[in-house]
């Protein structure tokens, strides 16, 4: 049973790694059995950049969230992000014989395969295969082709790379962990599960992740991702800025952000002064609340930019009436939903991962600092494309028809036929009574 099922999503964040475990109830909601986090020292930038410390972060989120939900853990579903992910738009064709009645699964399943083998840049591997709207017989703009009359099937594929190496670390410090990757997801593929409904992905809406190292991109339209981006900057630079820019240790930037940060400078009181503690034998720092906000917002309004600018080469700007959604660490800074609305003039709000989880103890998880540590799990119950589940349930029906056709049941006869079926075993006993005679 699919309640049964545990499914655990490994995180391999630039500021932490985050291990969820979880099942579904019987209302369909997930569950999260169990959690566990750690600082993740060997990642920058979503890359892995020291084996040692990342598998031990890893050992240690892992072995939290095993004792939480008193379960062993040998598989995980991965994610993957970074400023190394590339995406493109490949066209395929295939040409069915003209005696083949209809469009079938196989051949949908067969014209996705042949994307796997185009040739990519040296050094990179396709991650994911996704296919937008297809053609038949030069008729476009067709979501499912499956039952469909046609001899020419074509489609335009999204396809999404990673660095070789990056996938290959990865998976080398899951592997000495102890564990097995079950799937690599690309991250905010995760996250869209978690915080979009169908109805936005319907209406058209860009998902904005803030991380710490960079920010992830996912553009979705007519309920199809249409565009994926990674820009190489997230919290962990505003964080950067706010230490130069003050002259305080790293960890009080830290905190200066996440206690009195603000996005938007005007709405910083220019009387709030916050005091911080000085170095060994100095007098404590007065940091102004207004200057801090005006360095948040500068490296803010960067980020900004560069999500506009993926919105307009996407060529779905003005059609996205769902807005922006923002998850991730990075959105919980006061104004920053103000800022994007400003700055991009279309609807934004904050994504939590609260519409597909179920009670949980653990309220911790509901925050946007986890959609991607939830959507990993949910991907391991649900597939990317919605398609592929109907595909995979239309393949289900077909098998179970062609069995019960092949069993067919034993029909007893009624009328006439059983009186002849009657007469035949009386004869059989005639004669056998007329030939022990005969012997005697």
């Amino acid at each position: 049973m699919e309640n049964n099922k545990l499914i655990v999503g490994l995180d391999i964040g630039t500021t932490k790694i985050c291990a969820i475990i979880g099942r579904k109830n019987e209302f369909g909601k997930l569950e999260v059995l169990g959690m566990g986090k750690a600082v993740s020292d060997g990642v920058i930038r979503g890359i892995v950049t020291n084996i040692d410390k990342t598998v031990n972060a890893i050992q240690k989120a892992m072995q939290d969230a095993s004792d939480m939900a008193d379960v062993d853990i040998v598989e995980v579903i991965v994610g993957i992000a970074g400023q190394h992910i590339r995406s493109t738009i490949h066209h395929g064709v295939i040409i069915r014989q003209p005696n083949q009645d209809e469009i079938t699964v196989e051949d949908v399943r067969r014209l996705s395969n042949d994307m796997e083998n185009i040739v990519v840049p040296p050094g990179n591997t396709i991650i994911h295969v996704m296919p937008q709207d297809y053609t038949v017989d030069y008729e476009d703009g067709i979501k499912d082709p499956v039952g469909m009359s046609g001899s020419r099937l074509e489609a335009d594929f999204h396809i999404i790379t990673a660095q070789t190496t990056a996938i290959n670390n990865i998976n080398r410090c899951v592997k000495r962990a102890n564990l097995i990757s079950q799937d690599l997801i690309l991250e905010p593929l995760a996250s869209s599960l978690s915080v979009l409904s169908e109805q936005d992905k319907e209406a058209g809406v860009c998902l904005v992740d803030i991380g710490g190292g960079t920010t992830d991109i996912a553009i979705f339209y007519d309920n199809i991702i249409r565009h994926t981006a990674v820009i190489p900057l997230g919290g962990n630079i505003i964080t950067s800025d706010i230490k130069e820019g003050c002259m305080v240790l790293h960890h009080q930037a830290e905190l200066l952000k996440t206690k009195f940060g603000k996005a938007i400078a005007e709405e910083a009181n220019p009387n709030e002064i916050v005091s911080i503690p000085g170095l060994r034998n100095r007098q404590p720092k007065e940091i102004s609340i207004k200057n801090l906000a005006a360095i948040i917002q500068a490296r803010m309004e960067e980020i900004i930019e560069y999500v506009q600018n993926e919105l307009v080469a996407s060529g779905h700007y003005k059609k996205l009436t769902g807005g922006i959604v923002l998850t991730g660490g990075g959105s919980q800074l006061q104004g920053v939903s103000q800022l994007f609305e400003y700055m991009t003039g279309l609807d934004t709000r904050i994504g939590y991962p609260n519409e597909h989880l179920g009670k949980s103890k653990i309220e911790e998880v509901k925050s946007p600092m986890y959609a991607t540590s939830v959507g990993l799990v949910l991907a391991g119950f649900k597939s990317l494309d919605e398609r592929e589940n109907l595909y995979r349930l239309r393949k289900e029906s077909v098998n179970n028809n062609t069995q019960k056709a092949q069993a067919k049941p034993v029909k007893t006869e009624f009328g006439p036929n059983i009186f002849s079926s009657i007469g035949k075993k009386l004869k059989g006993i005639i004669a056998n009574d007329i030939q022990e005679d005969d012997n005697y």
